[in-house]
Parts: structure tokens; C-alpha cells; sequence
């Protein structure tokens, strides 16, 4: 008996350890019709790996790969669920050194369904935002923390998206932190193990672009000399589908969620600086921007969402926001590729500016163009720019308060339809705008 209860014992003292292991995650992240990418982190060098099945049918039981985490890579691993069915959802769980590991809240994910010359489009919802600073005293500037409203998370999850697309600024890399790859590593390290988080990334599929503070310091651009390290480091911590294409680096991607395209931009990689004098400058890169016009052309998605870090729509001069800074004529070009080729249903989805707005720029014979703002999640909303006269703001729209979005895709192909909802941190809808497929 004496023996039975010390196996008992280190069984528990076993399993107890493996737990401790885990430093954040397990986070969901982008979704196909047969595969389904998961990411983990670890305190230290372990084998990693999750078990799933299907929820409405649990006779059979898979396993995602096996990976070995290790410290140059951030003890992060990356697990594919490669024997998935269209259309299903499943539950998992997490092996750390094939030892389970109990989690306090739910683990599970989708696939996405196939539904193209079969049914009408699946409904769906997603959450975004931006500007997620998770204070840390020791290397905070001094006063008072600029994070805050930390249970924002739960009320996002508490809508049930889908999934979330982070609208850059997720970590914000402090002046100890960018200049070294053990900094990099420890701030996406601290961010990612914030608790209100954990439950959100377990059970929401997972999207992001970068923006300044992900890429560098402040007003980041290509310039940055450790701009590689921190695009490795966005690689590590993020499960996108795709990190830039062939010969074209950044954090650029693209996915479709039922009949709905999000083409993801990188306007820090190749930013020419915000106080270069000029007329012409690029946020994109000649080869982005080809790549994006190609994007929105060939598209035949319902709705084409352009996801990018700073303002681009907006009239507004001031900051980092597209008019300013000599890119307004990249602007311009982009929105007359729009026009020209009549692409319809295009919606810019950005960050960065600390507040949030709707924007939409309607002439007669042209195709509308929508921007919606969505900032900030953590970090400290912009007060100042409670003056700023945007000539394409929908009135009532304007919030200079923490917020989140969701987004509602809904109704028959013919009928589609977007209502936007933007959120306070309690929960509390602060307006809502709808926009009705233009055919």
C-alpha cells in the first residue's frame, strides 16, 4: 500500500510539473477546410504536442505533430491539426511532455466549412482591435501605467467571434526590449502569458498584422536596423497563414473566412520615414502595392477587407495617418485602382490612432470605400484628437474611450450584409453601422 500511495504521489508531482511548464497559450490560429494551426509556449526546453476530436464525433481521436521547444525560437511551438473535416468543430487539449495538462476554461476550435455551390454562405462574426499595452512597472516609463482595463478580453470572448484579427500594436516593445533579441523575446513572452488573455486565445482562431510598436520603436520604418529580428520574432508568436510570399518579406498575408477576403498589409517593413522629405513616399513598397491591387482585382469574395495598421481613408493630417507625411499620393493611387476598376465592397480595417471612428467615402457613379477604426484595446486612448475634423466621419461614431469591435456577416449572397458594433470595455455597445453589399 505504502509503495501504491508513493506512485500515486509522484504521478500527481509529475503532472503538477508538467503544468507549471506552460508559460502561455495554448492559442487557436488560422483555419482551413483541413487544417488547423495551434501554438503553444513553454517555460523551457519540452515536447509538446494536442490531442483532438471531433465534437459530434468522438469515436476517433487524433494528434497533432510533436514538437521540442527551444530557447532561440522562444519556447514557442506550432502544432497542425492535419485530419480535420470541413465544417466541424472540435475539442483538444495539450500534452507537455505527455503529461495532460488541465486547463480552467474551454479548448476548441473549427474548420472552415465548405459551402460553394451547395448552400447559401455561412454567417459568422469577428473581434478586432488594437493597441494592447499589458503594463510592467520595472520597465514602464515612470507615472501612471499607461495599460489598463484589463477585463476587456473576457467581454470579447463573452460575444463568441470567431475569430479576432489584431490590428497591430500588440506588444508595444519598450526601449529595454528593441534593441536586443532577448528584449524581442521577452515582450511578446510577457504580453502573451497575460492571464485575461488565456481564455480568448484558446477558443477564438487567432489573426494579426504589426504596426510601429510590434516592429521596433516608436514611428517605426524600414529603416529600423533589427527589423528582421522582430519579423522573426512576429513569425514565432503569431500563427498566420503566411508571412509575406516568394521573394517579398513582411507580415503581409491573406485569408478567406467563408465568402469573405482580408488582405493583411505590412506599412512597416518598407516605410520610407516619417520625416523624409517628399511627395511620392511609400508605406507598402512597390511590390506590395502591385501585390494588394492584384489582390482586390482578382478578388471575388462578397466583401474584401484591407487590413492595415494606421488610418488610410481618413482626411485627417496628423500623426501617422495616410494623408500625411508625403503618402497621400499612394493613398490617392490605391483609391483610384478602386474606382477605375470598380471594385465594389472594399473596407479598410486599421489601428493605431487610440480612438475609434467609421469612415465612408460615397460619390455618385463609384464604388463606396469604408474605413473602420478601431483603437484601442489596452493602451491609453488619444484625447487630443477629439479636434480632429475627418470629413468622411459618420457622425456619432467617434469613441475616446478603451473599445473593441464585432463584426456580423449575415443574410443570403444576394442580401450580404456587415453590422459593425463597437463596444466598451464592459460590454456596452457604443453605435453600430451597417453595410449592405453593393451588387
Amino acid at each position: 500500500m505504502k509503495y501504491f500511495f508513493l506512485i500515486l504521489t509522484f504521478f500527481a508531482l509529475n503532472s503538477f510539473s508538467q503544468e507549471n511548464l506552460l508559460q502561455s497559450g495554448p492559442m487557436v490560429g488560422y483555419a482551413e477546410m483541413r487544417e488547423v494551426l495551434l501554438w503553444v509556449q513553454t517555460k523551457k526546453a519540452a515536447e509538446v504536442k494536442i490531442r483532438y476530436q471531433n465534437v459530434a464525433n468522438k469515436s476517433q481521436v487524433f494528434w497533432t505533430n510533436v514538437i521540442k521547444t527551444r530557447k532561440e525560437s522562444g519556447f514557442t511551438a506550432k502544432l497542425l491539426a492535419d485530419s480535420v473535416e470541413a465544417g466541424a468543430k472540435y475539442e483538444y487539449e495539450l500534452f507537455i511532455n505527455n503529461q495532460k495538462i488541465n486547463l480552467s476554461y474551454k479548448t476548441e476550435f473549427q474548420s472552415l466549412p465548405i459551402w460553394k455551390f451547395r448552400t447559401e454562405p455561412p454567417n459568422f462574426s469577428f473581434a478586432t482591435g488594437s493597441g494592447t499595452y499589458v503594463n510592467e512597472e520595472k520597465y514602464d516609463r515612470p507615472g501612471k501605467g499607461y495599460g489598463g482595463e484589463y477585463e476587456i478580453f473576457p467581454k470579447m470572448l463573452e460575444k463568441k467571434p470567431d475569430f479576432m484579427i489584431w490590428l497591430g500594436d500588440n506588444i508595444y516593445l519598450r526601449e529595454a526590449d528593441w534593441g536586443s533579441w532577448t528584449g524581442i523575446v521577452h515582450r511578446y513572452t510577457h504580453t502573451r502569458s497575460f492571464p485575461q488573455m488565456q481564455a480568448f486565445l484558446a477558443s477564438v482562431h487567432q489573426y494579426a498584422i504589426w504596426d510601429d510598436h510590434d516592429a521596433g520603436d516608436n514611428d517605426t520604418d524600414g529603416s529600423f536596423w533589427k527589423k528582421d529580428e522582430t519579423l522573426k520574432a512576429f513569425e514565432l508568436f503569431w500563427a498566420n497563414t503566411s508571412y509575406g510570399f516568394n521573394d517579398m518579406k513582411g507580415t503581409m498575408s491573406f485569408f478567406r473566412w467563408n465568402d469573405v477576403d482580408f488582405i493583411m498589409l505590412d506599412n512597416r517593413y518598407y516605410r520610407e520615414p516619417n520625416k523624409k522629405v517628399g511627395e511620392n513616399k511609400t508605406q507598402l513598397g512597390k511590390q506590395q502595392l502591385e501585390w494588394l491591387k492584384n489582390s482586390l482585382a482578382t478578388s471575388e469574395a462578397t466583401f474584401k477587407f484591407v487590413v492595415l495598421g494606421g488610418q488610410f481613408l481618413t482626411s485627417v493630417k496628423d500623426f501617422e495617418t495616410y494623408m500625411n507625411n508625403g503618402f497621400q499620393n499612394e493613398r490617392q493611387e490605391i483609391i483610384d485602382f478602386i474606382v477605375q476598376n470598380n471594385i465594389k465592397n472594399v473596407i479598410f480595417l486599421v489601428g493605431d490612432r487610440h480612438y475609434s471612428e467609421m469612415s465612408v467615402l460615397k460619390k455618385q457613379g463609384q464604388p463606396t470605400i469604408y474605413e473602420a477604426t478601431i483603437s484601442p484595446l489596452l493602451s491609453t486612448p488619444s484625447y487630443s484628437a477629439v479636434k480632429e475634423k475627418n470629413d468622411f466621419r459618420v457622425e456619432g461614431t467617434a469613441v475616446f474611450e478603451r473599445n473593441f469591435g464585432i463584426f456580423e456577416v449575415s443574410d443570403t449572397f444576394k442580401n450580404r450584409k456587415i453590422t459593425i458594433r463597437c463596444f466598451s470595455v464592459q460590454g456596452k455597445e457604443l453605435w453600430n453601422y451597417v453595410i449592405e453589399k453593393e451588387n
